[in-house]
């Protein structure tokens, strides 16, 4: 016996253009029958919040999904699956598709070559799913961008989700963030955690989606133009602080993967308070406040 819900929808020819499509959700839970063998033209994402069943890959192999867990249907690649004929699974998925599930890919966010991933929470994932299949509701004006929106947020949570990193985030990106402004070359980051170069790329790749140079240089860039924004230090001191000791180096280098030069940057996003640079994160419930003097 099983329980199912579920809606799918045809966004039009202006919304397909948005980059990401929702093309349907559904919840579903019990002995739900099998599914498969099928070949799709689009992704979906399934979310086994508990129970479990078993998977079968286009070679044969019969790989074991135990809850909580994602099973990723991508288009063109064979699936065939079930939940357990005894105990059943509890299910929600979601259809999607658009060009941007290229970048996903590629980010790794989406994973072709791992069709059953394990997750170590399933609830904000399925949070989503809730929320897409409230906004899938007949007569919703906002259903295409309220849906593609979400669907983004799914793959955020799925991501966040995976049970390859913990609570905290990944280790290996943690330490690499940390030392990030250190004159170091990805050799030596890679030897601090005694791996060899290929290992620490396929490592920070799976994570991050991009190579390690390219994940150390986000982060100092992105330091960069928080201290260009929010202080008053030279372009030179800038390029200390983030571990460029040749400022036209650093100037170069933050003008072609920025598009505009250091000192446009300043000039653009400056926002220089009182009270100067502060690297504590504001809490929320309690915002810093720039009390003024009166002329």
């Amino acid at each position: 016996m099983y329980h199912t819900w579920m809606r799918f929808f045809t966004p039009s020819p202006l919304h397909t253009r948005l980059g990401l499509t929702c093309l349907g959700v559904g919840l579903q839970h019990g002995t739900l029958p099998t599914v498969g063998p099928r070949t799709l033209d689009h992704h979906v994402a399934v979310v086994i919040n508990a129970g479990g069943g078993w998977y079968r890959c286009p070679d044969g192999r019969r790989l074991t999904v135990t809850a909580p867990a994602l099973l990723w249907l991508t288009p063109g690649v064979p699936h065939h699956y079930a939940p357990d004929a005894a105990t059943g699974w509890d299910e929600g998925f979601v259809d999607f598709t658009g060009p941007v599930t290229a970048t996903y890919t590629e980010l790794g966010y989406i994973e072709p070559d791992r069709p059953v991933v394990p997750l170590a929470d399933a609830g904000p994932a399925r949070s989503v799913i809730g929320r897409i299949a409230r906004a899938a509701r007949r007569g919703n004006p906002l259903l295409e961008v309220e849906t593609a929106a979400a669907v983004h947020e799914l793959l955020v949570a799925l991501r966040r989700a995976r049970a390859d990193t913990n609570a905290d985030g990944d280790p290996v990106l943690e330490a690499l963030a940390r030392d990030a402004f250190q004159p170091l070359s990805v050799a030596e980051h890679a030897a601090r955690h005694g791996m060899t170069p290929a290992e620490l790329r396929t490592a920070v790749r799976r994570s991050a989606g991009c190579s390690p140079k390219d994940f150390l240089l986000g982060i100092r860039l992105g330091r960069a133009k928080e201290l260009l924004a929010g202080t008053e230090l030279p372009v030179a001191a800038v390029a200390r602080r983030v571990g460029y000791d040749d400022p036209a180096y650093f100037s170069r280098l933050f003008t072609r993967r920025v598009g505009m030069a250091p000192v446009r940057f300043r000039e653009q996003q400056g926002r220089t308070v009182p009270g100067g640079w502060s690297t504590r994160v504001p809490d929320a419930e309690h915002p810093p406040t720039i009390i003024t003097g009166h002329v």
